[in-house]
């Protein structure tokens, strides 16, 4: 079982505009290494498809998912839900992904959880409090239909350009005297700052502190409003809401004389598919709970 810090982040609860295509190199590219970083055996028997259920298929993310999982051979889209739908059974789902909001998320996971059910979740609001109670209901809850104990994951980000932009934050944050994130996002989102600014952060304040690396420089002594973002483990997260953008974000770190700025941007999407499918097919693999998509990648 692998379990880190608190994890937020998004998944808007309105009605998708249009399907878009996925990346079908990038999908198997990501369940490769999903795969190799698994130990376990598939969670079904040869020849019988993954079942998949999707909560909160009325929001983008959740559209968007219900389409990744129809397109990809080997998983079968067993139920659809939205927030005024009973779960019920979940149509006898292996796997739930969980694309809600925060309010409902906690009651989804753990209906899941006590029927035997592995859940990847992607919504925001899963602070410590939250994942205590969790690892709780999981320490309870019966076998998995698919044999073992029932996996949960809790993914920040799915994208795996992001999983690696916060790896290579963290493995360059001791180097750099300061550092700093800021997260660009549509102005519907619902968090501030986002869960994988968040998770950077402490991902950056962990390595720094594992190093010995001093508390970044900064005079400031007014703050009006938050002028200096977020604090998060002694690392400034700064949130930007702007029309037209998705999910962007950039760590900057700085020397004297120098600076390595690290971006990644999500234009769509689609660009959170492969991540997810990759994390369906894995998570039976990873009894308890995970927080980050990283450690099923082996970026951990």
């Amino acid at each position: 079982m692998t379990d880190t810090s608190s994890a937020t982040t998004s998944a808007d609860d309105r009605p998708a505009p249009g399907v878009a295509g996925s990346s079908s190199t990038a999908a198997a590219a990501v369940a490769d290494a999903a795969a190799a970083a698994s130990s376990a055996a598939r969670p079904t028997a040869a020849g019988r498809d993954l079942t998949v259920a999707v909560i909160g298929a009325g929001g983008r993310m959740g559209a968007e998912a219900v389409r990744a999982v129809e397109a990809t051979p080997g998983l079968r889209l067993v139920g659809r839900y939205g927030s005024a739908d009973e779960l019920g059974d979940l149509g006898g789902a292996d796997v739930a992904v969980e694309l809600t909001v925060p309010a409902a998320s906690p009651g989804n996971v753990a209906h899941c959880v006590e029927r035997g059910v592995h859940v990847v979740v992607g919504t925001t609001g899963w602070d410590e409090a939250r994942l205590s109670t969790l690892r709780e209901q999981l320490a309870a809850a019966p076998p998995a239909a698919t044999g073992a104990g029932v996996g949960v994951l809790i993914a920040p980000n799915f994208a795996v350009g992001a999983l690696l932009m916060m790896a290579f934050a963290a493995k360059a944050a001791p180097f750099f005297e300061s550092v700093e994130v800021v997260e660009l996002h549509h102005p519907a989102k619902v968090d501030a700052p986002s869960g994988t600014a968040a998770r950077t952060a402490a991902m950056i304040a962990a390595s720094r502190a594992e190093a010995g690396t001093p508390v970044p420089p900064d005079a400031t002594t007014s703050d009006p409003d938050g002028a200096r973002g977020v604090s998060v483990d002694g690392i400034h997260v700064h949130s930007v809401r702007l029309r037209g953008l998705t999910a962007h974000q950039e760590v900057l770190l700085g020397n004297a004389g120098e600076q390595l700025t690290l971006r990644h941007d999500s234009f769509d999407r689609t660009s959170f598919m492969p991540g997810v499918i990759a994390a369906v097919r894995a998570v039976a693999d990873h009894p308890g709970l995970t927080v980050g998509l990283e450690h099923y990648l082996g970026l951990d």
